[in-house]
């Protein structure tokens, strides 16, 4: 399998466990007193979460959620697909860095959730991006 080419900006291994975390926290059930302070904590860093999740929700589209075969790289249904990432990833980032902070955010992970949800993925997808065993919620334990 291949994965369209990404010319992000490589993200670190931080940004990436935060930008998981943050996604992971927005799908759970915010009920909880924890739940609902963890996510005020993001929310209080609104422009920098919000470019974060814009570059974050690039690299999962282009890297994670949308895999080319092999034996389709080369076709038009491959070049397509390419282009409806490059476009989607394009407009994610720049809703992000349009201002809204917070709540720009708050969209764009739901965004990503309703992506992941389609191929019912979403703890596993998240854990596997974050290279690590399942750790939600980071936020609470840093």
């Amino acid at each position: 399998m291949k994965t369209t080419s990404s010319k992000l900006p490589e993200l670190t291994p931080e940004q990436i466990w935060r930008a998981a975390d943050y996604v992971e926290l927005v799908w759970q059930d915010q009920g909880s007193e924890q739940e609902r302070a963890a996510l005020e904590k993001f929310h209080q860093d609104g422009e920098a979460l919000a470019r974060l999740i814009g570059e974050f929700g690039a690299l999962l589209l282009a890297d994670y959620l949308t895999v080319v075969p092999d034996e389709h790289t080369e076709c038009d249904a491959g070049h397509v697909l390419g282009q409806l990432v490059a476009v989607a990833s394009r407009y994610l980032k720049r809703w992000c860095y349009s201002g809204g902070g917070a709540q720009a955010a708050w969209i764009v992970a739901g965004f990503l959730i309703e992506c992941m949800q389609e191929v019912d993925q979403v703890h596993q997808l998240l854990s596997d991006v974050r290279g690590d065993a399942p750790r939600w919620p980071a936020a609470a334990a840093s």
